[in-house]
């Protein structure tokens, strides 16, 4: 599991801890498409990829897209509360991102969200 987003990353941590999965965290698309990287070549699977909408350098919507065309595979779920309507059917037409939650974002149903991408990938 991969979760880039700077700003929420303590919110992030508590999430409860799926078996046998690893949590990484990345503070920019920049690092994050760079951990992606690393880990796929070392053969090991990314599941889902929880990304901030506003960030550093790259909007989320961009860097989903980038990130999908490189690895589909990869379910993806972006959190937002500045994206336009634009953007946010943009990355469901272009990265087939799985969900989107809006801030300030419920706990519970951003590890729902987890649990059932989990499901879907087993």
């Amino acid at each position: 599991m991969l979760f880039n987003s700077e700003r929420n990353y303590q919110k992030i941590q508590i999430i409860p801890k799926i078996s046998n999965a690893v949590y990484e965290f990345a503070e920019t698309a920049e690092e994050a498409l760079e951990l992606i990287d690393e880990l796929e070549a070392e053969v090991q699977k990314i599941f889902i990829l929880v990304s901030d909408w506003l960030m550093p350098g790259i909007k989320g919507d961009k860097f989903l897209i980038q990130v999908h065309q490189k690895y589909p595979q990869i379910i993806k779920v972006m959190l937002t509360g500045q994206a336009d309507e634009e953007s946010v059917e943009q990355v469901k037409k272009e990265a087939n991102f799985y969900s989107y939650l809006t801030k300030p974002w419920n706990h519970q149903e951003l590890v729902t969200i987890i649990k059932n991408a989990r499901i879907k990938t087993n």
